[in-house]
């Protein structure tokens, strides 16, 4: 009775309010992070999916079962396919923003429910993974930010198929700049040789999930999953919160 009495003043005071619309959130609903409305403005990503990168196939791209752009790149890709649940836009984009650049890591729980519900509906092979692996950021990074937010991510992932995940054995052994600006060959120039699989053993001859929260160009990723293979990795799959 006294904990709802303080719940009670606490709303009075500090009502919850939606991360996106910052509208009064009347029903705790969602961790009572976001309101109906914004959850349901979330952009989905709906099959059919990229075989490459697993964006959203137009019309004209299905019977390719690849992209544009993926079928300009996909032979240069070291990942064997990507997915994503929801699109780099709107709604997600900010939350996406909120929990990297504004401190608010407790959105990962949040944000990896999202990528959990995703793995279950389109029934991804996780069981025959052997390790989640997220992309590392380089030390300097880290301590500008206090977290990895890939490795949040990878973690509810981890927790709830109990699989192991590995926070060591791929590092970011040099900073890079921004890829913001840059073109996709750009960006593979920009971060080539920026990763180090410190335990080739434990690498050798696994299927791994590369964890990170965007998937853009991919020039980041399949450098991750480049130095993985190069390790001895059978397979290597991509999972972002969004592309």
């Amino acid at each position: 009775m006294f904990r709802g009495l303080l719940k009670g003043l606490k709303d009075l005071f500090y009502p919850n309010c939606c991360l996106i619309c910052g509208n009064i959130i009347q029903i705790p609903d969602r961790q009572e992070l976001i309101c109906a409305s914004c959850w349901d403005s979330l952009e989905k990503n709906l099959p059919p999916f990229c075989a490459s990168c697993g964006r959203h196939l137009g019309p004209e791209a299905i019977k390719r079962n690849t992209c544009p752009s993926c079928s300009k790149y996909k032979e240069n890709f070291y990942f064997d396919r990507a997915f994503s649940p929801c699109v780099y836009t709107g709604s997600v984009k900010k939350l996406i923003h909120e929990f990297k650049y504004s401190g608010k890591d407790y959105l990962g729980a949040f944000l990896g429910k999202l990528m959990n519900t995703f793995i279950r509906d389109y029934q991804l092979p996780i069981a025959y993974l052997d390790f989640i692996i997220p992309v590392p950021l380089h030390s300097s990074r880290k301590r500008e930010r206090e977290f990895n937010q890939a490795e949040i991510l990878g973690r509810k992932i981890a927790d709830e198929f109990g699989k192991k995940i590995l926070t060591d054995a791929l590092i970011r052994s040099k900073p890079t700049k921004t890829q913001t600006e840059l073109t996709f060959g750009q960006r593979c120039r920009n971060i080539e040789g920026c990763f180090t699989v410190t335990n080739p053993e434990l690498i050798n001859n696994t299927n791994l999930l590369i964890i990170d929260d965007v998937l853009t160009t991919a020039a980041t990723a399949n450098e991750a999953a480049k130095c993985l293979k190069k390790a001895g990795a059978k397979k290597v799959l991509l999972l972002t919160l969004a592309s």
